[in-house]
């Protein structure tokens, strides 16, 4: 199932489990607006090569619009629609005053030189830069992106509307950038899982944990609280060690060889035998959809903390719901990141910057209250963590909504 009928899907169950006006519920489905743009660059050899970018705006009424910049070959219409959607979700879970953009561009950054990069991405803001602003849509590092993206982008929208830090988030701390930035969503996962264990009456330490996509700074947080990493893989490939696998030295490999592969610390693995890995906690934190009705019998795990956007198929989720499976859904646990951003964009705004202690703790905050939040839903409607980080979302949207005057 791809990503905007399974986030459609989740959106419809929690309006009727809210009892949604239909044509409420409608105007809350589309976007406020997508674009897409064409952006040729001459590439190093003198040649010309096109890319096609996307941004799609979906939803103002509490906020800003707000979402990551994605640069990836499979960057298509329907997963920035539904990517986008869930940034609206995901920003109301949290409780942060912004609402849910996504852009991207269709490339593979690791065929492109850096300036190629650069003349990309400074094409891609010239033809976008009238459609977002600090109060109107603010861009943030997704997958292939980073500081150095930001920072273009920054630049080249600074060119038409004067230096405004504010305008883009995850930027070099020489920028505006904020501290704690780079670990934010790493930790919020940390945080997250944290919250979800206590419900239970457990903690982190001793734990088995498999992790998808080592380079997360969750793996190294986990860690030093005392959580046994068992497996993990990249998009090298994936190592098992049941005894847990040292991480400060895994992630010194992963600097130098570019992947987990070849790790003297640990066994090979098939890559897809890390979602059915004997452990306690399975955290996806890459793709979406890895987690689907094929392999989801399979899982061992009790719970499943979607650090990933949309790793769980619905289908998945049936199938794991029966098992007793525990799922803390990807709007709330990979929230951190999100955050920490609005905390960066706070600062921008008042000129003023945070030391890191109380950008940790400021975010330690927020996610503890939102998971409170999540689980009185749940009590309210009876449903599961991810109906209740869904019927949160989307209520707080619908009532923002509804007050700022919308009419059928």
């Amino acid at each position: 199932m791809n990503a905007l009928v399974a986030t459609n899907r989740n959106f419809k169950l929690a309006a009727r489990l809210l009892g949604l006006d239909s044509k409420l519920e409608k105007s809350l489905l589309i976007p406020f607006r997508e674009i897409k743009v064409e952006c040729t660059i001459p590439k190093d050899d003198g040649t010309l090569a096109s890319f096609v970018g996307f941004r799609v705006q979906h939803d103002n009424a509490r906020g800003p619009m707000k979402g990551g910049i994605r640069y990836h070959p499979e960057v298509e219409h329907d997963e920035v629609n539904a990517l986008a959607q869930l940034m609206t979700w995901k920003t109301a879970v949290a409780n942060i005053p912004y609402g849910g953009a996504k852009g991207g561009i269709g490339c593979d950054p690791r065929d492109l030189s850096i300036s190629e990069l650069e003349r990309l991405t400074r094409v891609f803001t010239q033809k976008i830069h009238d459609l977002i602003g600090i109060h109107a849509d603010v861009p943030a590092p997704d997958m292939g992106t980073g500081p150095q993206t930001m920072a273009w982008m920054l630049d080249e929208y600074s060119k038409f509307h004067g230096y405004s830090p504010a305008v883009v988030t995850g930027k070099p701390i020489d920028l505006g950038g904020s501290l704690g930035r780079d670990a934010a969503t790493g930790r919020g996962v940390l945080f997250a899982t944290e919250a979800l264990l206590n419900e239970h009456g457990k903690a982190i330490s001793g734990k088995k944990i498999g992790f998808g996509n080592v380079g997360s700074w969750a793996a190294r947080l986990i860690h030093e609280k005392g959580g046994k990493i068992v497996a993990v893989s990249d998009i090298t490939g994936a190592i098992k060690n049941s005894k847990g696998i040292d991480i400060p030295r895994l992630l010194n490999h992963v600097k130098e060889n570019k992947g987990v592969k070849g790790f003297e610390g640990a066994d090979s693995l098939g890559p897809e035998s890390i979602l059915v890995e004997d452990c306690d906690i399975l955290i996806p934190a890459a793709l979406g959809g890895i987690i689907n009705r094929e392999n989801a019998n399979e899982i061992k795990a009790k719970f499943i903390i979607e650090a990933a956007n949309h790793p769980t198929d619905p289908e998945a989720d049936e199938i794991l719901s029966k098992k007793g499976v525990i799922i803390l859904p990807d709007i709330y646990a990979n929230s951190g990141g999100v955050t920490v951003s609005y905390f960066e964009w706070v600062q921008n705004i008042q000129g003023f910057l945070w030391d890191e202690e109380k950008v940790n703790n400021e975010l330690k905050t927020y996610m503890t209250k939102a998971f409170k939040d999540v689980k009185k839903m749940c009590q309210v409607h009876n449903c599961d963590l991810r109906m209740g980080a869904f019927t949160l979302g989307v209520n707080r949207v619908a009532r923002a909504t509804v007050m700022r005057g919308w009419e059928a």
